[in-house]
């Protein structure tokens, strides 16, 4: 349904154009439809609509020679495995190296502790950009690009710190409205589920995973309004990222109070939820990438973020001499988040259920439905 419909994703990740040119050009990004594989005309993304730029962008940056660009990447907590937020930057890393022909370097950092000596290393060693996966990076990473001010560079999930009204000059952070996308899951799992009881598992407590929940509690409420939600997190430090063991228990226990469907936002603590979800023979949806593989048996769908594409299109830029700084944001509107509809799952959703979230995801596209984050 790719133009029909703002929501429903695909699992391919073959983006070919620029993601952060705006809606229209994402829209392409996704290399075919949930439900057909015809581009229409999409009455949420019309024609001429202006393109997405960075709040308080500032000047392009020279382009690179060809096969001379050096690119840093450091992963958020959990590190390459997590199937979801870091395997989906490796993903945009991956294909720049083999489209681009840039060369990659990429730091895992353990617990989150040495991350700021992790994206100095790559500063440093004389990258051209340096990325910095989730949004515990944003203190550092600011910091970091005033000190080096001839190296871009950029951040996923990025915060403003307190006390700041832009981005230094060298850094382009990017921000997801992922409660839009949690509304359309939310709303898939209030028409799915035959409890009325749903779960939601995060990782680290603080607001950007609060925005998850909100949205997806939103969005069951929308569509069941007796539905409730059971709502638990990991922890309240960047290691709750990384807790499988007390995913699997937190799931255990909603799916013990009567939760037949449970949402993670955690990371490879997810990993955990998504054992006890096979262990009980009850749903799970996932979160960041599309997550059916880990579970085939249990996964409803995944809210997708399109976090591949973001880090190839920024890397593209350097090397393109087009990068600019700013604060980026981008939603249903911009086809930066959605949720996954494709042959692995569509025997779990009705057509109908499709349709109906597709409809929903035009309204929120449209401004008709406000979504809360908080």
């Amino acid at each position: 349904m790719l133009g029909e419909d703002a929501g429903a994703m695909t699992s391919s990740r073959s983006a070919t154009v620029s993601f952060l040119a705006g809606a229209a050009c994402v829209a392409l990004a996704l290399s075919a439809s949930a439900c057909k594989r015809v581009r229409k005309a999409d009455p949420a993304d019309p024609a001429g609509k202006p393109e997405a730029q960075p709040a308080g962008s500032g000047a392009e940056s020279p382009p690179t020679a060809p096969g001379t660009a050096k690119i840093g990447l450091v992963f958020d907590v959990g590190g390459l495995g997590d199937k979801s937020f870091n395997d989906a930057a490796n993903r945009g890393l991956t294909r720049a190296k083999t489209e681009l022909g840039v060369t990659t370097q990429y730091i895992e950092p353990g617990d989150g502790s040495d991350r700021e000596s992790a994206l100095r290393q790559r500063a440093a060693a004389g990258d051209q950009l340096v990325i910095g996966v989730g949004f515990i990076f944003s203190d550092d990473i600011t910091k970091l690009a005033a000190a080096f001010p001839k190296t871009r560079f950029a951040a996923v999930d990025y915060n403003l710190p307190e006390g700041m009204t832009a981005a230094p000059a060298n850094l382009l952070g990017l921000r997801f409205r992922e409660h839009e996308g949690s509304f359309l899951v939310g709303a898939i799992a209030g028409r799915v589920t035959k409890s009325k009881k749903i779960g939601f598992v995060g990782g680290m407590k603080t607001p950007l995973i609060r925005k998850f929940e909100a949205g997806f509690e939103a969005g069951i409420k929308h569509v069941c309004p007796d539905c409730t939600l059971l709502s638990a997190y990991a922890g309240t430090e960047p290691k709750a990222f990384a807790d499988p063991t007390k995913g699997k228990e937190l799931a255990l226990a909603q799916y013990a109070r009567g939760a037949d469907i449970i949402y993670h936002a955690s990371g490879k603590t997810g990993d955990g939820v998504f054992d006890a979800a096979k262990e009980q023979k009850k749903l799970a949806i996932g979160v960041d990438s599309d997550q059916f593989h880990v579970a085939p048996c249990c996964v409803l769908t995944s809210m997708v973020k399109q976090v591949d594409v973001a880090v190839f299109d920024v890397i593209k830029k350097v090397v393109d001499g087009t990068f600019t700084s700013g604060v980026l944001e981008l939603g249903l509107a911009e086809r930066g988040v959605g949720f996954v509809y494709d042959d692995n799952n569509k025997a779990m959703i009705p057509q109908a259920v499709v349709d109906e979230v597709n409809g929903l995801s035009k309204q929120i596209v449209e401004g008709a439905i406000k979504v809360p984050f908080e």
